[in-house]
């Protein structure tokens, strides 16, 4: 039985509504979300009308406020934001949908203010918009507005998207705005981007705008803003309409060579029952032959597999996954392949890929290949042979597989962990001392279950060493000590 002052709904009770109402009013003057909150749940209380009154003057002192919230205040200020978020679809829109979503609305263009103001780097406030961003779909859906009406305050947000937080904001509308809807907001953006670039240029602009390409107008600058936000949202707008020809132009023919933008394409084409259309404009896409395994990018691949098997090539979309598989070590695409062979065929295929890992030019990526599948005897080999080119700056990759071989591979782990050890003291990273540290202590304990330390040094050799070469970091020994 739980004791009376464990915190639960039942326990509270007892204190009674009075206590209860004077504890909720000393919180509140505490803490100005309480606060506003509070007096929110008062006013729902009230009808849905007065929810809305007090929610608009929340929204308008906070689009009033100068107050800059840094990184670690922004937190608090995405809770207020989301009060407010959930009010207006709880205590206004269940009840008045036509209400909430012109609430939401006024809710949605406080992003430009608000993220003037603050630090987002956490992304808390970008997620309450985000969410809102959903919230106005559900709502607008719900209440019905005149299509037209709807396409016009949809074109004024896309227009004004400052902060991202229109983005994909014509799917998420499509239900509401439906045919007409969609046909009068591609009028609206098609005049739009053959008339806004001919607009003079504020008379206080700099004339020049100065990017990654050198300085260009402040007309240039204002014209090829126009035609992206244009054609970004034609884009959306075709595919709400199901239109895959309208999609694909609004790229240009160099522009569709693209491997990214070629995907994008197929994948549209191939729902639309266009496979062999599809294979034509990955065919020609132009694509690098070099990869960086660090970025697994196989998108375009991707495509061309699911056409291929559409169009009952399934040899083709085998060879597609071994090659993605030889060129980023993806282990999604090997196990794909080697479901699809007979079993005696999987178990010599996979042994050959496995030794096509182990000679693999970035041996970082195979050692995180051997610890994700798992082939732990695999990764504990590449260890012992290449201990001395492991890079032990290198922590995201080492750190995992340092624990995952311990339990049974401890000469293996006990060099990952020397690899990240003799570069922080190579480096003098005294920030990472209390690591290095911590480290050697694991090797310590390791070395117990080394019978055979083969051509590496024992832990006490190793440690005398250390001292040897890197005596002088005092305060590295001092943590030893």
């Amino acid at each position: 039985m739980a004791a009376k002052t464990t915190l639960n709904a039942k326990n509270l009770e007892a204190l009674g509504t009075r206590r209860l109402a004077e504890l909720l009013m000393e919180i509140g003057a505490r803490d100005a979300s309480v606060g506003d909150l509070l007096r929110l749940e008062l006013a729902g209380t009230k009808s849905p009308a007065r929810a809305a009154r007090e929610i608009r003057n929340q929204m308008t002192a906070m689009r009033g406020s100068r107050s800059f919230h840094d990184w670690n205040e922004s937190p608090a200020l995405a809770g207020e934001l989301d009060t407010l978020r959930w009010a207006i679809v709880e205590r206004v829109a269940h009840a008045d949908a036509a209400e909430g979503l012109d609430l939401m609305w006024d809710f949605m263009e406080l992003a430009d203010s608000v993220f003037e103001y603050c630090d987002d780097s956490g992304g808390s406030v970008g997620a309450v918009f985000r969410a809102a961003r959903e919230d106005l779909g559900e709502i607008a859906h719900a209440a019905k507005p005149d299509p037209a009406l709807l396409a016009g305050r949809t074109f004024g947000a896309i227009t004004n998207n400052g902060y991202g937080q229109y983005d994909g904001l014509i799917g998420i509308l499509q239900p509401a705005l439906g045919q007409v809807g969609l046909e009068c907001l591609k009028q609206r953006v098609t005049e739009f981007s053959g008339t806004s670039a001919t607009q003079p240029a504020d008379k206080d602009s700099p004339g020049k705008v100065f990017g990654l390409s050198g300085s260009i107008s402040e007309d240039e600058w204002r014209e090829r803003r126009w035609l992206s936000i244009a054609s970004i949202a034609l884009r959306d707008i075709a595919d709400a309409q199901d239109d895959v020809d309208g999609y694909i132009a609004q790229y240009d023919k160099d522009t569709r060579k693209f491997p990214r933008i070629a995907a994008q394409i197929a994948r549209r084409l191939l729902s639309a029952g266009r496979a062999e259309q599809a294979l034509h404009m990955l065919d020609a896409a132009v694509r690098e032959d070099a990869a960086d395994w660090r970025w697994c990018d196989c998108e375009w691949e991707d495509v061309r597999i699911r056409v291929l098997e559409a169009l009952e090539r399934n040899d083709q979309a085998q060879q597609v996954r071994l090659g993605c598989f030889e060129r980023f070590l993806s282990i999604p695409h090997l196990r794909a392949y080697l479901e699809r062979l007979a079993d005696d065929q999987s178990v010599k295929a996979q042994e050959k890929a496995f030794d096509y890992a182990q000679e693999f030019q970035h041996r970082l990526a195979a050692l995180d290949f051997f610890v994700s599948w798992p082939a732990l005897d695999r990764a504990s080999r590449l260890v012992v042979e290449h201990a001395n080119s492991l890079d032990g700056d290198r922590y995201e990759t080492l750190a995992p597989t340092a624990i995952a071989l311990m339990p049974d591979y401890p000469l293996a782990a006990t060099l990952v962990l020397r690899a990240q050890i003799d570069h922080t003291l190579g480096r003098g990273k005294s920030t990472r001392y209390r690591y290095a540290v911590r480290d050697l202590s694991k090797c310590s304990s390791l070395s117990r279950n080394i019978g055979d330390f083969q051509s590496y040094e024992s832990h006490d050799a190793y440690v005398r060493r250390l001292r040897r070469d890197h005596g002088r970091k005092r305060s590295f020994w001092a943590m030893i000590n």
